[in-house]
This record gives structure tokens, C-alpha cells and sequence, in this order.
């Protein structure tokens, strides 16, 4: 099992150039639990999971990592604790796909050292745990955007960190490898105890998936909970400008979100010999 750590950002205000994305925000990453960000395009939740990995800093504000500035400590020793996919990853050109994944293991590795038997270990039980055995010695720039997309997932296991940060992990896969990356993320969570932290934009998949989920508007956090309490018509409207209906998913019993479009009617029940309504009786889901 991992070790638990805390994840905070305290009042951290992030952009580019003179551009203010994220204003004054605060927030607690639930330690042991996979957490799902939701919003728009452009509400800043790609830019909030990039200060969580210290790939940009804050312009006040701080990120904390157990009770330290995360701005402030040792490169490699918090690689060992937070690693982070990001969502568009762009691997050298021509290397192998084991040699990708590998590169999951540098945290863990003292300087000149050689590869001992874990990491080799390691390495194996990542690309079998993504299905990506038979691809190991494949070039990764010959792959499908999905097996790609696997590929650096499995590396992002070899690095055995305790938090996982994944920018949109299911870009670019059809229905199946969704949920097969999302199973493998939930396996990882409930085995090994690794705080997942996943910016989605697909917010069914986020309710079923999430133990605990933030939805963001223009650079704020406008509610967080449980995807029970917090996954509903109101909120959906909200946060996408989206009118729907919000009803229990009847596989995992989470709420599932569908969207009402203005061409989308139900048709009432038509007795047996009656004839069917006409066009200017719409029957609209309420």
C-alpha cells in the first residue's frame, strides 16, 4: 500500500502571459480516493492539474504537498510521489515502447546505477496491467492514438508514485479502452491505495468513476462532493450552460447526465387503433 499524502492548493491564482485563469482558488485533494475535475473548455481545470504537478507556478498562492510548498522541494523526490500525465504527452522519436515505460522507473534510481530486478519488474507489470506486452518493442510513433495513449499510462505506473495526476486519460480511445483505462486506474486506487486525480471531460464517466468530484467555472470551484450530491440538473446547467435531466445509472447506480436537446421529444403511448399525436403536440422530458 501507498503513503498517504495531502494535496492543497491555498488560494493560488494561475495563468499565462496577462491572462488570469484560475482566481484565488482553494482546494483538497481527498488523499486515498480517485478525484475528478469537471467544467467547460477553458475553466482552467487542465491549467489547476499543472500547478498540482509544479509543471507552472503560481502567481501567489501556493501549492502544498504534505505541508510543504511543492514549489520548494527536491525535483526527484517529489517525482517519487506525484507523477502526472499530461494530455497531450510527446514521446523522442524512434524510442521503444519498453524503453518509454522505463523511463517511468528514474525517480527510483541513483545516478549511474543499473536497473535491478524490481525495476524490470515493474517495467513488465505496467505494460501487462495496459495490455501493452506485445507492443514493448514496437516504436511508439507507429502506434494508434489508443495504444499510444496506453503506452504512456503504463508508464505513468512504473513510476509507482502515491498521487497520479492524469489530464484527460481517455482522449483519443474509443468506448471499450475508456473503460478499460478507468477499471485499470480504479484497480490501481483500490489495491495499492495511489490517490488518483483526473481532469474529464466526460461527466458520466466522472460520476461513475470518482469517489469525489470538483466542478469548475471560469477559474473557481463551485461545488465538490460526492458524485451523489453533487450531479445534478442545476449543477450541470451551471457549469456547461447544458439543460438535462439527471437520473440514476442503472449499471452503477451513479447519477447519469442526459442532455436535452431541442429536437429531442418522447413520443406519448399510442393506443391500440388511435392515431399518433400530431407535430404541434411535442411531449418534452421534464
Amino acid at each position: 500500500m501507498t503513503h498517504a499524502h495531502s494535496l492543497a492548493a491555498e488560494s493560488v491564482v494561475l495563468g499565462y502571459g496577462d491572462r488570469t485563469i484560475v482566481d484565488h482558488l482553494d482546494l483538497q485533494i481527498p488523499p486515498g480516493e480517485i478525484t475528478a475535475i469537471v467544467g467547460a473548455n477553458g475553466c482552467g481545470k487542465s491549467t489547476l492539474l499543472r500547478a498540482l504537478a509544479r509543471l507552472i507556478a503560481p502567481r501567489s498562492g501556493r501549492i502544498v504537498l504534505d505541508g510543504k510548498a511543492l514549489h520548494t522541494g527536491h525535483s526527484k523526490e517529489i517525482a517519487r510521489t506525484l507523477g502526472l500525465l499530461p494530455q497531450s504527452p510527446i514521446a523522442p522519436e524512434g524510442i521503444a515502447v519498453a524503453d518509454l515505460v522505463g523511463r517511468g522507473r528514474h525517480p527510483h534510481q541513483k545516478l549511474l546505477a543499473r536497473w535491478n530486478d524490481r525495476d524490470f519488474q515493474v517495467v513488465a507489470d505496467a505494460l501487462a496491467a495496459t495490455g501493452t506486452t506485445d507492443l514493448a518493442d514496437r516504436a511508439v510513433d507507429e502506434l494508434s492514438g489508443g495504444q499510444r495513449q496506453r503506452v504512456w499510462i503504463a508508464m505513468a505506473l512504473a513510476q509507482e508514485t502515491d498521487i497520479l495526476l492524469l489530464d484527460e486519460p481517455t482522449t483519443f480511445l474509443d468506448v471499450a479502452h475508456q473503460i478499460e483505462v478507468l477499471d485499470l486506474l480504479t484497480d490501481l486506487n483500490r489495491d495499492r491505495g495511489t490517490t488518483i486525480v483526473m481532469v474529464l471531460h466526460d461527466v458520466n464517466l466522472a460520476a461513475r468513476y470518482a469517489d469525489h468530484v470538483f466542478a469548475m467555472r471560469e477559474g473557481q470551484i463551485i461545488a465538490e462532493g460526492r458524485p451523489g450530491e453533487v450531479m445534478t440538473a442545476e449543477l450541470i446547467r451551471e457549469v456547461f450552460d447544458l439543460e438535462c435531466v439527471v437520473i440514476p445509472d442503472p449499471v452503477s447506480g451513479t447519477p447519469i447526465v442526459l442532455p436535452r436537446g431541442r429536437h429531442h421529444v418522447l413520443p406519448r403511448a399510442v393506443e391500440p387503433g388511435a392515431t399518433s399525436r400530431s407535430p404541434s403536440e411535442p411531449e418534452i422530458f421534464s
